[in-house]
């Protein structure tokens, strides 16, 4: 008999329902494509995955752990994928305070959703702003560019700042990608 393994990823209590899907269709997506079992304790946030596969278990928790920090289920379905990866900022590493961690939300999101578009379309990634974390589901190097971005935010720096990064690591991308073709 084959060795078993399981994970358990604690999730708000208002992302249960969003794990779940209408009907049970997310969660029986994601066991289909995981080839994991999965149950959820909705009165305790829960989620445990249990399969064979050490390595469909550990994207399993990738995925679910993006869901539970504001990502639609189709975006985290993304981290299936080898070549993308799920990056969390905590706010309470940049402060403890709570004005300050709503504060810190603005700069990242912006006035009417701008900065954190503005990021997205830039590096390529999708940015979650959800309780006291920043999450970024992308490509390795785009989402390590987007994570670089939404530091320099929390430090302090200008969104123009940000803005010049931005385009320097985009051009410096683009240019890598052009000479890996052997273009």
């Amino acid at each position: 008999m084959a060795e078993r393994y399981a994970y358990q990823v604690r999730v708000p209590k208002d992302r249960v329902a969003v794990i779940i899907g209408e009907k049970g269709a997310v969660k029986k997506a994601l066991e289909s494509h995981l080839k994991v079992r999965m149950e959820v304790d909705s009165q305790d946030g829960v989620v445990t995955l249990d399969g064979e596969d050490s390595l469909s278990l550990y994207t399993g928790r990738q995925v679910i752990t993006a869901i539970a920090r504001g990502f639609n289920p189709e975006i985290a379905q993304l981290l299936m994928r080898h070549d993308h990866v799920l990056e969390v900022i905590k706010l309470t590493d940049y402060t403890g305070s709570k004005d300050a961690m709503l504060r810190l939300k603005g700069r990242v999101i912006g006035a009417n959703g701008k900065s954190r578009a503005r990021m997205e379309e830039a590096t390529e990634c999708f940015i979650s702003v959800y309780g006291k974390t920043v999450g970024i589901i992308g490509e390795n190097e785009h989402a390590m560019i987007a994570k670089r971005a939404v530091e320099k935010l929390l430090q302090g720096s200008m969104h123009a700042t940000v803005w010049k990064y931005l385009e320097r690591a985009k051009r410096q991308l683009k240019a890598e990608e052009y000479g890996r073709k052997g273009l």
